[in-house]
């Protein structure tokens, strides 16, 4: 690996998950981490202190930035792991970095990685199932890790360039494989989260809330609009059909995180923006394009948008 030594690496929207993917690769690259004044002043006063099954300790090589203009030259590979509703601004705030360079969205939804390729040509997409989180300032956790991260291209002549980035994430301990088609692998990754994310924010309700035979009869017009989209936009996703999935869903998937309050509920409990419209909004964009009709998703999506410009609402 004489070639990837001490690649130069930075990582934009640097939360739990960029934190921890710069710990881990502070091993075997130059991490630039750009993230916020109260992660970045922490980090330089004492390190990034990481806890879990990803390593504890405090982590040195890890260089904080808050701006465009702290990033040097020579940066080879951009990361970015920023929430989807930040992946426009950061794009255009560190537009003249990202021009010309191989870019990888590590981030949630569908979407993110069509805003990245307006600003360079060369888009790896990527999935990842591990739980991360923030303790504090400069501090992260990793509790466990239930699945590798994929990547795959997204678009542009990537494959050189996403089998260096896999050598390099590989040789940083994080397990790591090439998707064949990571658009799928999105699309999958995001089927729960469309399935089951908006109705618990609504509800203010946990996962297991989508069992109620009501909420099921939604639950279910909303898989069947965003298969139907799916098809239309030539993914072939992991299940012949929606009532496959929505088997799988509502067998597996809803029993297994039936306690859990997913992170648009928090979103919403906390006044943040939340990514709907890279999940139901998303779909309902889409299936006006294909001429689709996707009435429940654009419900749901509306809904959600309500309750966020009008937090104070009773």
């Amino acid at each position: 690996m004489e070639a990837l030594q001490r690649p130069n690496v930075l990582i934009l929207g640097a939360g739990a998950v960029g934190l921890s993917f710069a710990g881990r690769l502070a091993r075997v690259a130059t991490v630039y981490a750009a993230c916020r004044p109260v992660h970045a002043g922490a980090i330089r006063e004492r390190g990034l202190v990481m806890e879990g099954v990803w390593g504890t300790g405090t982590v040195k090589g890890v260089t904080p930035i808050t701006g465009p203009e702290e990033v040097p030259a020579g940066v080879d590979y951009i990361i970015i792991t920023a929430k989807g509703t930040d992946t426009l601004a950061i794009s255009r705030e560190y537009a003249g970095v990202i021009r010309g360079r191989p870019v990888a969205s590590l981030q949630n939804g569908i979407g993110n990685e069509d805003i990245i390729a307006r600003y360079t040509d060369t888009v790896i997409g990527g999935t990842v199932t591990t739980n991360f989180s923030v303790v504090g300032p400069g501090h992260v956790r990793v509790l466990s890790e239930s699945a590798p991260a994929c990547f795959g291209v997204w678009s542009g002549d990537g494959g050189e360039v996403l089998d260096r980035l896999i050598a390099i994430i590989g040789s940083a301990g994080i397990p790591v494989e090439v998707s064949p088609d990571i658009r799928a692998g999105k699309w999958t990754k995001a089927l729960l989260n469309i399935a089951v994310n908006p109705i618990c924010a609504i509800l203010r309700a946990p996962v297991g809330a989508a069992a109620d035979a009501d909420i099921r009869e939604i639950v279910t017009a909303l898989i069947r609009e965003t298969f139907a989209v799916a098809g239309a936009e030539g993914v072939r996703l992991p299940w012949a059909t929606a009532d496959d999935y929505l088997a799988h869903l509502f067998g597996v998937q809803v029993p297994d995180f039936a306690a859990v309050y997913p992170s648009m509920y928090y979103d919403i409990t906390l006044g943040r923006q939340t990514e709907i419209d890279l999940l139901n909004g998303y779909v309902a964009r889409l299936g006006e394009r294909h001429g689709i009709p996707t009435p429940q998703n654009q419900c749901i999506a509306g809904l959600v948008r309500y309750i966020q410009a009008h937090p104070d609402a009773p």
